[in-house]
């Protein structure tokens, strides 16, 4: 399962990452309009790879369940790869912008994490920058609509990601279906 995520992620990093160029290009070729398509191709790109960082928790809370259930019952402390991925990607059943833990130590995930992220938000920048004078050229009625809904979808997008990963609603409800069939989890939940 978390092999599936890192190909999956991956795949949608380098899908939104070529989409973004290719919009620019177009852009700067004579078709300014793309522009404007930028930012949300951004939104969705970001979107899509917190979506799949969730299922990498989920992923790692059953396995993590599994080796605490398996260590339990015979494997005697053998099973190591939930505290070696607490340790090495991010911990889990702490506070966390998808996969950067709040008050901790960053680790290379975590930094890949903000890269990403951070060159999404620059591209989105980048986009509606490019694309403001043709913005500008629709009517008031256009150009409000576009604003607003770029708006509402971030203003959407930011509080569940918030309420998901930060509130740590995502991970309350694996601990909640993993305690009944194993017990507590190992880790304090959110």
């Amino acid at each position: 399962m978390v092999g599936m995520y890192h190909r999956r992620f991956f795949s949608d990093v380098r899908t939104g990452l070529v989409l973004v160029v290719f919009l620019l290009a177009l852009g700067w070729w004579g078709i300014p309009q793309m522009f404007l398509v930028v930012p949300f191709v951004c939104l969705w790109a970001a979107t899509q790879t917190a979506f799949d960082a969730s299922y990498l928790i989920m992923a790692r809370h059953y396995a993590g369940a599994l080796e605490a259930f398996l260590n339990e019952h015979g494997a005697e402390g053998v099973l190591v790869g939930a505290a070696l991925e607490d340790a090495y990607l991010f911990p889990l059943g702490v506070r966390k912008v998808v996969a950067v833990p709040l008050g901790r130590p960053l680790s290379w995930f975590s930094f890949m994490t903000l890269f990403i992220t951070a060159n999404g938000v620059w591209a989105m920048v980048v986009g509606l920058w490019a694309g403001w004078a043709t913005l500008l050229e629709l009517g008031y009625s256009a150009r409000l609509t576009y604003l607003v809904v770029l708006g509402l979808f971030v203003a959407v997008s930011m509080a569940t990601g918030i309420w998901w990963f930060v509130g740590g609603a995502g991970e309350r409800r694996l601990d909640a279906v993993l305690a009944t069939r194993f017990g507590p989890a190992p880790w304090a939940s959110v």
